[in-house]
């Protein structure tokens, strides 16, 4: 595999650990985090019941997604990204953009609309991984594998 790959699939690698530890901390939650308490203006405690029910049952859809965001990312790398199967090396970046552009866009929506200040920078930062792991591959570059 050629050197620049290599280094996409540490990126995408690093990016889909990053997005498992994201999922298993919003899974394993029994309250919505700080930044959350912030937005609201409210500590839990005060939430009501039910909102707290929809709270935990949201903070669960997006531990879910990152998890299984986080596995497919880490299976493609491992299996056909590493065969230089072009469809997956432009599957994987495109599967970050896809769910992290709308997590960014809805923690700025956060920051600027409420006193909460949630971590959108992260989300900033893994958007840009994948942009420059899609670059130092060049999936669309027609280019002859040399042993590495």
């Amino acid at each position: 595999m050629p050197l620049r790959r290599r280094i996409a699939a540490l990126f995408y690698a690093i990016n889909a650990l990053v997005s498992l530890a994201l999922g298993t901390l919003y899974l394993s939650r029994d309250r919505f985090m700080p930044y959350h308490e912030a937005a609201l203006g409210q500590p839990w405690e005060s939430v009501e019941p039910a909102l707290q029910t929809l709270l935990l049952a949201l903070m669960d859809v997006a531990g879910a997604g990152w998890i299984a965001l986080g596995v497919a990312v880490l299976m493609l790398t491992i299996y056909p990204f590493r065969r230089g199967e072009t469809w997956s090396r432009v599957l994987i970046p495109a599967l970050f953009l896809l769910f992290y552009i709308p997590t960014l866009l809805a923690t700025l929506a956060v920051l600027a609309q409420t006193p909460g200040t949630p971590p959108w920078y992260g989300n900033a930062v893994a958007c840009t991984v994948a942009v420059i792991g899609v670059l130092l591959d060049a999936p669309w570059r027609a280019d002859r594998e040399r042993p590495a």
